[in-house]
């Protein structure tokens, strides 16, 4: 007899004669299960029920006992009888279904994944990347190599031009016959060599060419290490900004030719622009891999001769906080000339970093709550002014400029109205040129030098200014120009969300309690 009921099922009552459980059915002969077959165990032939009972019939027992409990699955001749077996009368679903919460949480886990410094490339490049440099690694030793001229000397190592005392070998990689770099690291040696390794693998192009680092242990003077780069030149921007020519030798080195133009605010206008896209180019390759230089100056920024280019240099202060290497809470390496108010690139309360998995894992939280890039941010900032101001560029001046800074709260403005009455010639030639085109450049330098660093502006956000519209003194590779496409229009839509937020804020009301005071709303419209 059989009912059906309300809900989309039928439920079936069956009724039979109890009948003896037989031996299992399904060894020695193929059973259509299809519950509209007629065939039934009373039908098998009684030799094949002897084989199944002599070939593991207490198996097949164990499985029909199994599709008894669960109640489904098998036609009505194998079921005991009495049972009510409930059969849904819609259609079975096939594949997989998409649904909207299911797709946002695949998005989510998507740009969680690949956000700032990047979760899925950390652990592509620990796992695979860096095993696969170490296949591969030369090696070398003090002895492979003949030290030339003395390039300089700084707190974390000497450095030496040098070249190999034999040809290199073709059937190693990085060795390439030419002039090489080496330096002998005095403290941090084993930490700018895991930096710069990093960075060959991420973004080569943001730094000087890295080949290798070794260990040289000796008898008498302990363990050192050194570290060897291609040679690309000798001049750093500090080098270049304390010519009076500046920025005129900049461009002869760039375009490799003296041009034949007035000279003018305009014509440094451009340079200057050049200079800065190059150095914001880099900072965001560095940022982008989770990588905080914690001392740009222009002493670490050196001029490419063969890419005519400016790259960053000595990366022993460096902190990679995409896995915690050289980063300690409470300790912080800096140079005070251009180091942000903040000192620390991360809170104090941040605890050390976990193991090297479990940092890259949460590294975009951390990264988002502390926006630790934004202290490489506020060096660059001081290096536009420098570049723009003549005056700025000994060290003496920019000391009591970061004191006059500091009187005005960090506010580029109240510095501005308070020295411009009195202003020297080259602190009114400074203001015009960064007042060409709507005072874009003076714009760009306030976003960049900031008390605050959630109120700074990224690499991204700056490259995205519209100081940056105009070409420079190079034509922008086509990755390039992908690139600063890209930055544009994602801080645009950001911009126009920011904004909406900000709105809906406002639309709360300010004297419920809880609510936003106007002040707070421009302040969040200033971060923004």
């Amino acid at each position: 007899m059989a009912t059906v009921a309300s809900g989309g099922t039928i439920p079936i009552k069956l009724h039979s004669t109890h009948r003896p459980k037989p031996p299992s059915p399904f060894l020695g002969r193929k059973l259509n299960l299809n519950p509209s077959s007629r065939t039934s165990i009373a039908t098998l032939h009684p030799r094949t029920l002897a084989v199944v009972a002599s070939s593991g019939g207490e198996f097949f027992d164990a499985v029909h006992n199994l599709f008894l409990g669960v109640g489904v699955g098998l036609p009505c001749t194998v079921m005991e009888c009495g049972d009510i077996i409930y059969r849904s009368t819609l259609p079975k679903p096939s594949g997989l279904t998409l649904t909207v919460p299911g797709a946002a949480l695949a998005l989510g886990t998507l740009s969680y994944l690949w956000a700032t410094p990047g979760v899925a490339p950390g652990f592509f490049d620990m796992f695979f990347l860096a095993f696969v440099e170490r296949l591969f690694r030369p090696t070398f030793k003090k002895d492979d190599f003949v030290l030339g001229k003395k390039l300089g000397e700084g707190a974390f190592g000497v450095v030496y031009r040098a070249s190999l005392t034999k040809k290199p070998s073709s059937k190693v990689p990085y060795q390439k016959e030419g002039d090489l770099v080496l330096k002998k690291a005095t403290e941090y040696g084993a930490v700018e060599i895991w930096m710069n390794e990093r960075v060959r693998r991420a973004c080569a192009n943001s730094c000087a060419d890295f080949v290798h680092g070794f260990l040289e242990n000796s008898s008498k003077k302990g363990a050192e290490y050194w570290l060897i780069w291609r040679y690309e030149g000798e001049a750093t921007l500090y080098d270049l900004m304390q010519s009076k020519e500046f920025p005129y030798n900049v461009e002869t080195m760039i375009v490799k030719e003296v041009q034949d133009l007035p000279r003018g605010l305009e014509r440094e206008n451009r340079i200057i622009q050049t200079i800065m896209r190059q150095l914001l180019f880099a900072l965001d390759g560095l940022h982008s891999t989770g990588i905080v230089h914690r001392d740009i100056k222009p002493q670490n920024i050196i001029f490419s001769e063969g890419s005519r280019t400016f790259k960053i240099i000595d990366l022993g202060a460096a902190a990679d906080l995409r896995v915690g290497i050289n980063y300690i809470p409470k300790e912080f390496l800096l140079d005070p000339r251009y180091a942000a108010p903040e000192q620390y690139i991360m809170s104090t309360q941040t605890p050390s970093a976990p193991s090297a998995p479990v940092a890259t894992a949460l590294s975009p939280v951390l990264w988002q709550m502390n926006l630790p890039d934004r202290f490489d941010i506020y060096s660059t900032g001081l290096i536009f002014l420098q570049m723009a101001f003549s005056g700025l560029r000994s060290d003496s001046a920019l000391i009591q400029f970061n004191r006059q800074l500091k009187r005005c709260d960090y506010d580029l403005n109240a510095w501005r109205k308070s020295v411009e009455p009195r202003a020297s010639s080259d602190l009114r030639k400074g203001f015009e040129l960064l007042d060409l085109d709507g005072g874009i450049g003076w714009e760009l330098l306030t976003s960049m030098v900031r008390y605050k660093a959630g109120q700074r502006i990224s690499a991204k956000g700056a490259l995205a200014n519209p100081y940056f519209d105009r070409e420079g003194l190079l034509v922008l590779s086509l990755m390039q120009n992908l690139r600063l496409q890209l930055f544009r229009a994602t801080q645009q839509d950001y911009g126009e969300a920011a904004e909406w937020v900000i709105q809906l804020m406002a639309k709360s009301g300010t004297e419920k309690e809880g609510g936003f005071t106007e002040a707070q709303l421009q302040d969040l419209r200033v971060c923004f």
